[in-house]
């Protein structure tokens, strides 16, 4: 297993007598997607400054990519990208005086900058729009263009705080199309988001309450611990259905009839689940099988209630 490319250690951070962030220790994997959620008010942001050198730890170690941050809270600056809820586009500018005054941040300019421009434009579908002010950009695009900017030096860690904000349901789904692209090339997505669907396009989630991290795995070792499982419901002739209940009862699923249709719950869809639903399916055509997943909001709310805090 490689080194982590961000890592904290017993991170604090008060505020006078109120802890923001209470000893979070945290690692991430390089080259993936790294979901951090919280409620407002739970540490997220404060979580995210310190990160990004822009805030000092009460106490704690910080190390991205190889960076101690609170020593060289500068020198992390040129390895990362960072893009807010909030686009950090330059009003009264179009996109492209925008790409042109990042671009000269990072020493970027001539043909070096028209080659990567020309592919981030192609790539976020902006070539119609450079020359129109940012202020006259729809919310979906402007989100498009902040993170096309924020890659524009190509940081080996980006971190996104609720990049999908007042966004529409289309425009979230291409944004994150855009962003397994990045972590397929090799960079690392540190994420925060409000939408907790969001959090099956990633590889790992932490979860914190009041400062505190109260979760930290998988998606599916979240949903196997904290739910009832997935539901399977299979509706099937009546003279197929013995031979169902005794396929599936193969692969130790076991299922009871409900409202005409057999029903079962299982932990995870590992590979004997898939196998034995293949099975079913390649033997008894004219059966339907329907899987549920656990809502994430449901799963969170379980994860809260276990750790006592308010959901």
């Amino acid at each position: 297993m490689s080194a982590p490319i961000i890592q904290t250690r017993e991170l604090t951070r008060r505020f006078g007598d109120f802890t923001a962030v209470d000893r979070l220790t945290i690692a991430v994997e390089p080259g993936s997607i790294f979901a951090f959620l919280g409620a407002n008010g739970s540490g997220k942001s404060t979580t995210i400054r310190m990160l990004i050198g822009l805030l000092r730890p009460t106490a704690g170690e910080i190390q991205v990519d190889g960076i101690d941050v609170i020593r060289h809270p500068r020198r992390v600056r040129d390895r990362i990208g960072y893009m807010g809820q909030k686009v950090s586009l330059y009003q009264g500018l179009s996109l492209r005086e925008n790409v042109e005054f990042y671009a000269g941040l990072y020493g970027l300019a001539g043909d070096a900058l028209e080659r990567r421009w020309h592919e981030l434009r192609e790539r976020f579908a902006l070539g119609d729009v450079e020359r129109e002010k940012v202020e006259d950009l729809p919310a979906g695009i402007r989100q498009r263009a902040g993170l096309a900017l924020s890659t524009l030096h190509r940081p080996r860690v980006l971190f996104l705080d609720e990049p999908t904000a007042g966004v529409d349901v289309r425009s979230r789904a291409l944004f994150w199309e855009r962003i397994q692209e990045e972590a397929e090339n090799g960079v690392t997505v540190f994420v925060t988001t409000h939408f907790l669907e969001e959090v099956d396009f990633c590889d790992w989630v932490s979860f914190i309450d009041a400062g505190r991290l109260i979760a930290n795995s998988p998606p599916e070792e979240l949903r196997r611990q904290h739910s009832a499982g997935y539901r399977i419901a299979i509706e099937a002739p009546a003279g197929v259905r013995e031979a169902v209940v005794r396929r599936l009862g193969e692969a130790g699923i076991v299922t009871a009839p409900r409202d005409g249709r057999l029903e079962a719950r299982v932990p995870a869809l590992d590979a004997r689940v898939l196998d034995a639903l293949g099975r079913l399916a390649r033997e008894h055509a004219d059966a339907t099988v329907h899987v549920e997943q656990p809502a994430m909001t449901d799963v969170f709310r379980d994860v809260l209630a276990a750790n006592g805090a308010a959901s």
